[in-house]
């Protein structure tokens, strides 16, 4: 079937920023909440935001109530913008290939993120790197801090911008973690996952996505789209 939705993660998938978001962590914690490395031992990925914000305040006794989450992440958005300016990062290999070749294809599709990030963060390491104006939809982790509730979501806003029916089969989910396959397979979308962020081909392919690929240099779209 035709793909009409094609949904990005995008740490370790779209592009690294040297670990910048877990350096902002770090810095709110200390600063906000005087808590030194409050994230030691916490894995990142695949995770939203939320979720790990909540696991930190569990762990270290801080009340979880929506002033200390508006506290933590107006702070945090400071510190990415901060940290993104002074570590190495980079947009992945083939990324900008492969986005300008999605956009050639005699049926386009409509090109979104599937993310963890909450939105502010995610247009802020987007745009530090060129991409953020190249997506029209998807769903974030200040939307819900379950990933795969994300992926319901990012299908509603997939078919509200698209119209008709956007039944699963018709999206492509592309992400680096076993997280991303599980949300991909929460409705049913096609997933490709590329081994550009923590885990190898290898790894991720124990996990039983439609493709694999070291990288999106290694895949074209129309092996994908059709």
């Amino acid at each position: 079937m035709v793909v009409r939705l094609v949904l990005f993660d995008i740490d370790g998938t779209l592009l690294r920023t040297g670990g910048a978001g877990g350096k902002a962590f770090e810095c709110t914690f200390a600063s906000e909440f005087k808590i030194p490395r409050a994230t030691e031992g916490l894995s990142f990925a695949g995770r939203t935001d939320t979720s790990l914000v909540g696991e930190c305040f569990r762990q270290h006794r801080i009340e979880a109530t929506p002033d200390n989450f508006r506290r933590f992440f107006d702070a945090y958005v400071f510190w990415l913008d901060h940290w993104l300016g002074q570590l190495d990062g980079g947009v992945c290999p083939g990324v900008n290939e492969f986005i300008s070749n999605l956009e050639r294809l005699p049926t386009p599709p409509l090109l979104g993120l599937l993310t963890g990030n909450i939105r502010l963060g995610a247009e802020i390491k987007l745009r530090h790197f060129g991409l953020w104006e190249v997506f029209e939809s998807g769903a974030f982790g200040d939307d819900h801090e379950d990933r795969n509730r994300l992926a319901l979501i990012a299908q509603r806003r997939g078919r509200q911008r698209l119209g008709g029916r956007l039944p699963g089969e018709h999206i492509l989910v592309i992400g680096d973690t076993p997280l991303d396959i599980a949300c991909a397979n929460a409705i049913n979308a096609k997933v490709l996952a590329v081994g550009t962020g923590g885990f190898s081909c290898e790894q991720l392919g124990t996990h039983r996505p439609t493709w694999v690929a070291e990288n999106l240099l290694k895949i074209t779209p129309s092996e994908l789209c059709a």
